[in-house]
């Protein structure tokens, strides 16, 4: 069982920018490939971004190619989303969500997710 816990969300400024880490709780981490996903109320659970388990492949949803980037450190059982010129459609709880089997692009098939954190973006 693998247990992820999100921090760095908050409350930030149009234009602003804010990065947040998600940190795993056992060193098969490393087995996994790692996603980001965002709901906002009403809304479904959606994709942004993920990144491979070995070589950093990385994958991102239209909406936010170019201003948001995923890494991560193995060493440290870490995965990162910076966000940059953040906008209000980008209001969500994030999601860190784990895969054993490929980088799937929507819920199914991700084996564990933490908790969420909230973003914020103000006008």
């Amino acid at each position: 069982q693998v247990q992820l816990v999100e921090s760095g969300g908050g409350l930030v400024q149009a234009g602003g920018s804010l990065r947040l880490s998600c940190v795993a709780s056992e060193r098969s981490f490393t087995l996994y490939a790692m996603a980001w996903f965002r709901q906002s109320p009403g809304k479904e659970r959606e994709f942004v971004a993920a990144i491979a388990r070995t070589l950093g492949g990385t994958y991102y949803s239209d909406s936010v190619k170019g201003r948001f980037s995923i890494s991560r450190d193995n060493a440290k059982l870490s995965v990162y989303l910076q966000m940059n010129s953040l906008k209000p459609d980008d209001t969500a709880v994030y999601y860190c969500a784990a895969a054993r089997q490929g980088i799937p692009p929507g819920v199914d098939g991700y084996d564990y997710w933490g908790q969420g954190t909230q973003v914020t973006v103000s006008s």
